[in-house]
């Protein structure tokens, strides 16, 4: 099969580059690990002792480090991972050892509508199929091992509320913690997006029994918003890991004093089903450079960082390492230079923002596409203007960038649907601006087409940086959210709820305040809390309407806007989408639809490139040839003798 992106979907590029994939002993080998620092999971995918390689290559040098981020997205995302991944095989077409760091899938999305974050086109990662689906456990880890705290407060309540202080402390060797059932912090985690989950009761006691649980409100988050999937991007190493989860703070007692995993005797046992979860994934390119896979996404309602564990083994094994940050740069790379350089020590020689025409069309006044749909009309046609008046948006992005002392690379995304004029009024607006600019083909030709920015990129590195910290941690909370938002966001100001100050207030007393960073929660579609406000927004202010504590992670979480931090599923699932190749083909021809032959047993994750889409006559009749599951509604005609059989 000839692999071309405008022709075959990305599973099927996918499936036919693992036919020659390298296995993980090889790949590792060629990473420089030793047989010992490497744990194979199979073939193809492994884990990396990270403790081993960090004490070995204590005395070699850094490689550099290089943070990919992106211009305010639309809801089908602008192809972040794709750069990292296309950046990662041009550098290496330049002969440079590089490395990539990219977060784990959450199920949220690859089951709801954005697919799999493993790239795209000619540049993606493999094996796709278990990377995208339970890959090495390290998610299911990090689930049980929240909701094990959960448990162990929710029974301890139980156990309060049942026996007197002689029998409590009998029958568990525990002294009476006194939680208020008001002030309980933490909820449940699970890895789907489930609207329905986003407040419940829980502890709902049959006839009669009081051995049911505490009755109370509580809640459902996505488990990359999980505090402990926070912890796992922040830690340094096991150590740090394991104290981080004494600290969490599951609720407060009667008095208003924090309840605390430790409290609960639970940290140790937190730690024992995270254990090969701290332990990076190794996986390769379709190219076979090797792409380090650790934490989880969602930059808008959590860290959305891959591990600075994984960035810290790659960076003594590669001469570049390029990792990762969610959403645009207002989010995700505001969290990685105040927050994650800041708790690892670590400083990034550039910054690459990735920029798409579509993007620039939505912000410039266009309708936002939306997954499963067609696109709008305007996305279709060459339409500079509305491209120039978007680029105010990509301009900001730059500022921000420049903010952190570093140079940024505006990477132009390229697209089919692109234009020669409109890419030059894109190319025209950054060299007025003074950023590096380039065109990047990765999806449609892999390292071969992301040259350009791979030159970019290391002019950049070579090139000397001012980074510094946008506030000093010193500064009281409210005044650090006050300076993201003015000076990041573009906001005039800020308004906190009366919830949001009393919460900021009482942290601000804890003795330990200045050891606390901020992680803002907000809306990804805009540089406002308002998803409706596209381009620069001006004259507006920021919303901050609660805010919660991360003890454990060492994070400040302030709410802004009608965000939740359990996003929902919509009427057109990519889980409709996906099935073993049998089922799938069966189903097409239930609906009148002939296919080709599949090899029996392989999943096939549609979803991945149709992103939502219904399987049904009327939407699937270009994507089914594309796909080449079949020719495009054409009825199945059964023949006897080449001839059609009678009805």
């Amino acid at each position: 099969m000839a692999l071309d992106p405008t022709k075959h979907p990305d599973w099927q590029i996918a499936q036919d580059a693992e036919k020659s994939m390298k296995t993980v002993e090889t790949l590792a080998a060629e990473l420089g690990l030793e047989k010992d620092e490497l744990l194979p999971y199979g073939h193809y995918m492994g884990k990396i002792e990270q403790q081993a390689v960090l004490r070995r290559l204590a005395d070699r040098p850094n490689g550099k480090y290089v943070d990919v981020t992106a211009i305010t997205p639309t809801p089908l995302g602008e192809g972040k991972s794709t750069t990292t991944i296309g950046l990662v095989q041009g550098l290496s077409k330049r002969g440079v050892k590089t490395t990539a760091a990219i977060r784990q899938p959450s199920g949220g999305p690859t089951m709801g509508m954005k697919g799999s974050a493993a790239g795209g086109g000619l540049a993606q990662c493999i094996p796709l199929t278990p990377y995208s689906l339970n890959f090495t456990g390290d998610i299911h880890a990090i689930t049980s091992a929240h909701n094990l705290a959960m448990v162990a407060l929710t029974s301890r309540m139980q156990h309060e509320r049942n026996y007197d202080d002689e029998k409590l402390e009998r029958l568990s060797g525990m002294r009476r913690l006194n939680i208020d059932p008001t002030r309980v912090g933490m909820g449940w985690a699970m890895d789907f997006c489930c609207q329905a989950l986003r407040n419940v009761i829980i502890g709902i006691e049959g006839d009669g029994r009081r051995n049911d649980g505490f009755m109370m409100r509580s809640r459902f988050d996505i488990t990359a918003a999980s505090e402990i999937m926070s912890i796992m991007s922040l830690a340094r190493d096991l150590p740090d890991l394991r104290k981080r989860l004494s600290r969490v703070v599951l609720a407060f007692d009667r008095a208003g004093n924090p309840v605390t995993t430790a409290d609960l005797e639970v940290d140790g046992a937190m730690m024992a089903w995270l254990l090969e979860a701290s332990k990076p994934n190794l996986i390769q390119t379709i190219e076979g450079q090797p792409v380090l896979v650790h934490a989880g996404p969602f930059g808008n309602i959590a860290l959305g960082q891959s591990s600075i564990i994984a960035d810290r083994v790659a960076l003594k094994l590669s001469d570049i390492h390029v990792t990762e940050s969610g959403f645009g740069s207002e989010i995700g790379y505001e969290k990685f230079w105040n927050v994650k350089c800041h708790m690892s020590g670590l400083k990034p020689d550039a910054a690459v923002i990735v920029a798409t025409v579509r993007a620039l069309k939505n912000h410039g006044g266009a309708q936002p596409p939306m997954p499963g749909r067609p696109l709008p009309e305007p996305y279709t046609r060459e339409d500079v203007g509305l491209v120039e008046a978007g680029c105010v948006n990509l301009l900001r992005h730059i500022g921000i960038v420049r903010r952190s002392g570093v140079s940024p690379v505006v990477c132009i995304n390229a697209f089919a649907t692109d234009s020669k004029n409109e890419i030059a009024a894109i190319r025209r607006i950054c060299e007025e601006a003074g950023a590096r600019v380039a065109l990047s083909e990765h999806w449609l030709k892999g390292g071969d087409g992301a040259l350009e920015l791979a030159d970019a990129v290391m002019d950049a590195c070579n090139e000397p940086n001012n980074f510094a910290p946008l506030y000093d941690w010193s500064m009281p909370f409210e005044q650090r959210i006050e300076t993201i938002a003015k000076e990041v966001y573009g906001a005039d100001g800020v308004e906190f709820s009366s919830l949001a100050k009393q919460r900021i207030k009482e942290l601000q007393a804890r003795p330990d305040a200045e050891e606390l960073g901020i992680c803002m929660v907000k809306t990804q579609y805009s540089l406002s809390d308002n998803p409706a406000l596209k381009g620069a927004p001006t004259g507006w202010r920021l919303h901050v309407r609660d805010c919660l504590f991360y003890g454990g992670a060492g994070l400040v979480v302030p709410v802004a806007g009608d965000i939740s931090l359990m996003p929902g599923t919509g009427s057109r699932p990519a889980f409709r989408n996906v099935d073993d190749a049998d089922r799938l083909r069966q189903r097409l021809e239930g609906q009148g639809l002939r296919t080709r032959g599949q090899k029996s047993g392989k999943l096939t994750l549609v979803m991945v490139h149709m992103r939502g889409t219904d399987l049904d006559a009327a939407n699937l009749k270009e994507e089914l040839q594309r796909m080449r599951l079949g020719s495009p509604l054409q009825k199945s005609k059964k023949r006897v003798g080449g001839k059609p059989r009678p009805r």
